[in-house]
C-alpha cells in the first residue's frame, strides 16, 4: 500500500509540474485572422531561390543582397525535404504544402529535374510526380494547401517563374491567381512586380537557382512539349551526353550564377521602394541545396512582420527552432498565412512550421553577416566530424569491454600464456634442441592487478567523460580554425582531462560510488543548463545535431536524452547510495524523486525539453530506483502501476502544450491535433516502420547493434559467473579471492540503478523512432563508469587486505621478538 500511494503521489506531482507551465490559452487575436491589414503588411511578396548562401554574398557582386543584410532581418535555412538534399521542387513544394515535400527522385543520385512554366489553364508540370512523391513520404504533405487557401479565402495572387507556379497551385496543381514567365531584363521584371502589387495582395517570385558544378538539373520527360516564352530567363540544360572540347567549360562558375539571381532580387526591390500603394513585406529566402551537400541556407525580410513588429536590422528567429538565426523551409508558408491573416483558416496539424519573426541579434550589420556566415561555417565543419565521434566513442567502449572480458579473464590469461609458451617452446626446439624454455605461465600475476586495476578506474572514468566533453568542446570556437579536426579533438581531450581529474581526486574515490557520481553529475548537469538555456551548445556539436537536418534545435534529441537519462539515474543512485547504508531508505527514496521530478519536468516540458519519448521512459526507471531505494521489492501489480503514472504523466505534458495557442504548440501539442484527427494509426505506423529501418541502417548502426550485444551477452555471462564464484572466479586475481558479489553490499544502490537504466533505455528504444541509439548511447556512458565503479573497488579492498595482512605480520613480528627476547 506505501508503494502504491508514493507512486500515485509522483505522478500527480509530475502532473501538476507539467500543467503549471502551460499558459492559459489566448483567444484568437486580429494578428493571426482578420484582413491582411491586421498583420501589419498591405501586400506580401516572396522572392524564392535556390543554392543561395551568405557566403556567396558580398559588396560588389550582390550588392542588392549586400544592401538587404544591413537594413533588413537576416538568416540561415534548414531547407532539407524528404532526401538528405533538397532540388528546387522540393523547396517551391515545402511552400505549397506547409510540410515537407519532394519531387520524385530522379534516374541517378543527386539528380534534380527541371522546372517549367505551365501553359495556360494547364496544370503545373511534373504535378503528378509531385503527388505520387507525397504519397510515398510519412510526412503527410498536403500539396496545394496555400493556393486552395489563397482561392477559397479570395486572397487575389501573382506569381512569376516556374516555382512560383508550383508555390500557388491548387491541389489539382491549377495555379491560383495570375502567373507568367519571369522576364529576362531586370527592368522588365520591376515594371511586371510594380503591376501586380497593384491587384494581388501576394506576389510570389522564382529568381532563379543556384546549382554547384557538374549538378545542373535535367529535363523533365513530359508528353507535351514545353512552350517556349520569348520572355523566360534561359537556364543551361544538359543533353544526356558527355561533352566534347570547348563545351566543357561552358557550365557557368558559382559566382555567374549568383549575379543573375542578385540582379533579379535589385529588380524586385526597386519595383517594391517604387510601389506607392501601402506597406510592403518582402521575404527573400533561399528554398533548396546547390547539389547533394546539404548547407545552410540564405534568408532575408524586410517591411512589417506579424504581430506588429518590422523586420529591420536583426536576425529573423522561429518557434520551430527556437534558435537565432535558424529556420527551415517549412516555416515559410506560416510566415505569408500569418502576413495575410489566414493563420487560423489552416487545418489543424497540416503546417509544421512557425511564422518567422525579428528576434534580437548582433549590434551591427557586420556582425550580423558575420553570425550567420558562421552558423553554415561551423555545419560544414561539423559535417565529417560527427560520424567519426560516434565511430570513436562506440570502438573505444567496445575496447574497454573487450579488454574487461577477455583481456581480464584468469582463465583467458592462462590459455593465452600457455599457447603462448607452446609457441616460443616450439620455436626454441627449430633453432637448438638444447636450448631451455622454462616453465609456461598458466595464471595471471597477481603482483600487477593493481596498476591494472587503476588503469581500469582512470580507463572508465575517461570513457564515460567522452560523450559530455564533446557537448562542451562547442564552448570554444574550433569550427572556425583550419585544422578544425585537429582542434575539436584538442578540445574534447581538454575536457575528458578536466572531468577525469575531478573524479579521481582523493576525496571523490573515497566513494565506492563517487567517481561515477561526479561524472554522471557534470554530464547531466551540462546537459540541462544546455537545453534550459536553449541548447545552444548541441548545434553542430561532435555528438550533436547537424541544422540541415531539421530534425531538432531545441530541447533533447536521441542522443542527449539517452545521455541525460542514464546519467541522472546513475547520479541518483550515487546520492542515494550513503543514505541506504545508513537505513536512511525513506530519504533516499525521497531525494530519487526529486531528481526524476526535475529531470522529467525539464525533459518533457513543452518549449524546454519538448521530447515525447522521455518521460514515458524516465518515469517508469525513476519510480523503480525510487522503489527499491525504500526497500520496497517490485510486483507485477507495483509495475502496472508505475506503467499507469508513467501514462498520466505523458498526457500532462501533452495537454500542457496542446492548451497553448496554435502558433506557440511545439510537436507535442500537434500530435494532440492529429490525434483528434484519426491520424494516431498512421503516426504510431511511422515511427515503428522507422525503429525497424534504423536496425538495419549504416555500418555505424551495426556498431552500436553490436556494442549492445556485447554487453548484453558476451559481458553479463562471464561477470554473473565470476559474481557467483565465491572466490571472485575467472576475476580472483584482480579482487585477491573477494567474491564480486560483496559489491553489491558495498554499494547497495548500484543494482537497483542498472535495473532502472535497463527499463528506461528498453522504453526508450521502443518509443522513439530512432531507438537504437537510446541504449547504445546509454550503454556508452554507463558501463564505462559501472567499470570504474568494479576498479575502484577492487582497488579498496586490496588496500584493506593489504593493509589487514601488514597489521597481522607486524603482530606476528613483535610475538617473535618478544619470544626470542
Amino acid at each position: 500500500m506505501a508503494a502504491v500511494t508514493a507512486v500515485a503521489m509522483l505522478a500527480t506531482a509530475l502532473a501538476g509540474a507539467v500543467l503549471a507551465f502551460a499558459p492559459p490559452a489566448r483567444a484568437a487575436t486580429d494578428d493571426t485572422t482578420g484582413p491582411a491589414g491586421a498583420a501589419g503588411a498591405d501586400r506580401v511578396v516572396l522572392v524564392g531561390t535556390a543554392g543561395l548562401r551568405w557566403d556567396d554574398v558580398h559588396t560588389l557582386s550582390t550588392p542588392a543582397l549586400w544592401e538587404l543584410s544591413r537594413s533588413g532581418s537576416i538568416g540561415t535555412v534548414a531547407a532539407r525535404s524528404v532526401r538528405s538534399s533538397a532540388c528546387p521542387a522540393d523547396g517551391w513544394l515545402a511552400v505549397s504544402a506547409g510540410a515537407r515535400a519532394a519531387d520524385l527522385p530522379g534516374e541517378r543520385y543527386g539528380e534534380c529535374r527541371a522546372l517549367r512554366s505551365p501553359s495556360v489553364d494547364a496544370p503545373v508540370p511534373g504535378w503528378s510526380d509531385y503527388v505520387e512523391a507525397a504519397s510515398r513520404s510519412r510526412f503527410d504533405a498536403t500539396l496545394g494547401l496555400l493556393g486552395t487557401l489563397l482561392r477559397s479565402e479570395q486572397v487575389p495572387a501573382a506569381g512569376f517563374g516556374p516555382g512560383a507556379a508550383i508555390a500557388l497551385a491548387d491541389g489539382d496543381g491549377t495555379v491560383v491567381g495570375t502567373h507568367q514567365a519571369l522576364p529576362r531584363d531586370p527592368g522588365a521584371i520591376t515594371e511586371a512586380v510594380e503591376v501586380a502589387l497593384d491587384d494581388a495582395r501576394l506576389v510570389v517570385v522564382d529568381a532563379g537557382a543556384v546549382r554547384d558544378i557538374g549538378r545542373a538539373t535535367v529535363p523533365r520527360p513530359e508528353d507535351e512539349p514545353e512552350q517556349p516564352d520569348d520572355d523566360a530567363p534561359v537556364e543551361p540544360q544538359p543533353t544526356g551526353e558527355e561533352p566534347e572540347g570547348p563545351q566543357v567549360i561552358t557550365e557557368p562558375t558559382r559566382a555567374q550564377q549568383v549575379q543573375p539571381v542578385d540582379a533579379r532580387i535589385a529588380a524586385v526591390l526597386e519595383a517594391v521602394d517604387d510601389w506607392d500603394g501601402g506597406d510592403v513585406t518582402v521575404l527573400v529566402v533561399s528554398l533548396a541545396d546547390s547539389g547533394t551537400v546539404a548547407r545552410m541556407q540564405l534568408a532575408a525580410a524586410a517591411g512589417p512582420a506579424p504581430d506588429g513588429e518590422r523586420y529591420v536590422e536583426s536576425l529573423l528567429g522561429t518557434r520551430s527552432t527556437r534558435q537565432p538565426g535558424y529556420l527551415q523551409a517549412t516555416d515559410v508558408t506560416p510566415t505569408l498565412l500569418a502576413l495575410l491573416g489566414l493563420s487560423g483558416e489552416a487545418p489543424a496539424g497540416a503546417l509544421v512550421g512557425s511564422p518567422v519573426r525579428p528576434v534580437p541579434g548582433p549590434g551591427s550589420a557586420i556582425e550580423r553577416l558575420a553570425a550567420v556566415v558562421d552558423v553554415d561555417r561551423h555545419q560544414v565543419a561539423a559535417d565529417p566530424v560527427i560520424p567519426r565521434t560516434y565511430t570513436w566513442l562506440i570502438v573505444v567502449n567496445l575496447l574497454l569491454q573487450a579488454v574487461v572480458v577477455v583481456g581480464l579473464n584468469g582463465r583467458v590469461i592462462a590459455v593465452t600464456g600457455a599457447l603462448a609458451h607452446r609457441v616460443r617452446d616450439a620455436a626454441a626446439r627449430r633453432r637448438s634442441a638444447h636450448v631451455p624454455t622454462g616453465r609456461a605461465p598458466h595464471a595471471a600475476n597477481p603482483m600487477a592487478a593493481v596498476p591494472v586495476l587503476r588503469g581500469l578506474l582512470v580507463a572508465g572514468v575517461a570513457v564515460g567523460s567522452f560523450p559530455v566533453a564533446t557537448t562542451l568542446a562547442n564552448l570554444v570556437p574550433w569550427w572556425r580554425v583550419t585544422s578544425s579536426g585537429w582542434a575539436v579533438v584538442g578540445a574534447i581531450g581538454l575536457g575528458v582531462a578536466v572531468l577525469s581529474t575531478l573524479a579521481l581526486l582523493p576525496p571523490v574515490r573515497r566513494a565506492v560510488l563517487g567517481p561515477m557520481g561526479v561524472v554522471a553529475g557534470a554530464t547531466a548537469l551540462v546537459l540541462a543548463v544546455d537545453v534550459a538555456t536553449g541548447a545552444r551548445l548541441q548545434l553542430s556539436a561532435p555528438l550533436g545535431v547537424e541544422p540541415v537536418v531539421g530534425a531538432r534545435f531545441y530541447g533533447f534529441n536521441n542522443t542527449s536524452f539517452a545521455l541525460f537519462a542514464s546519467a541522472s539515474l546513475l547520479v541518483a543512485a550515487a546520492v542515494a547510495d550513503p543514505l541506504v547504508r545508513a537505513g536512511r531508505r525513506r530519504r533516499a527514496a525521497v531525494v530519487v524523486a526529486v531528481i526524476g521530478v526535475v529531470a522529467t519536468v525539464l525533459n518533457g516540458t513543452p518549449g524546454l525539453g519538448s521530447d515525447f519519448g522521455g518521460p514515458p521512459a524516465l518515469v517508469p526507471g525513476f519510480a523503480i530506483l525510487a522503489l527499491l531505494a525504500a526497500g520496497i521489492r517490485l510486483s507485477w501489480r507495483r509495475i502496472l502501476l508505475v506503467g499507469g503514472g508513467a501514462g498520466i504523466v505523458v498526457l500532462a505534458f501533452l495537454l500542457a502544450d496542446w492548451l497553448r495557442p496554435p502558433e506557440d504548440r511545439t510537436h507535442l501539442g500537434r500530435f494532440v491535433d492529429t490525434v483528434l484527427d484519426g491520424g494516431l494509426g498512421a503516426v504510431v505506423g511511422r515511427k515503428l516502420s522507422q525503429n525497424v529501418a534504423n536496425l538495419g541502417g549504416t555500418w555505424l548502426t551495426l556498431l552500436a547493434i553490436g556494442g549492445i550485444a556485447l554487453v548484453v551477452t558476451v559481458l553479463a555471462q562471464p561477470l554473473r559467473r565470476a559474481a557467483a564464484a565465491t572466490d571472485g572466479g575467472a576475476y580472483g586475481w584482480l579482487s585477491s579471492g573477494e567474491p564480486l558479489t560483496n559489491l553489491g553490499t558495498a554499494a547497495p544502490m548500484l543494482r537497483p540503478a542498472v535495473l532502472a537504466l535497463a527499463v528506461t533505455l528498453g522504453i526508450g528504444f521502443l518509443v522513439n523512432d530512432s531507438g537504437i541509439v537510446i541504449p547504445a548511447m546509454g550503454v556508452s556512458v554507463a558501463v564505462p563508469l559501472l567499470v570504474a565503479v568494479s576498479a575502484g573497488w577492487l582497488l579498496r579492498v586490496r588496500a584493506e587486505r593489504d593493509a589487514l595482512e601488514g597489521r597481522t605480520d607486524q603482530r606476528r613480528g613483535t610475538r617473535q621478538g618478544a619470544t626470542t627476547g
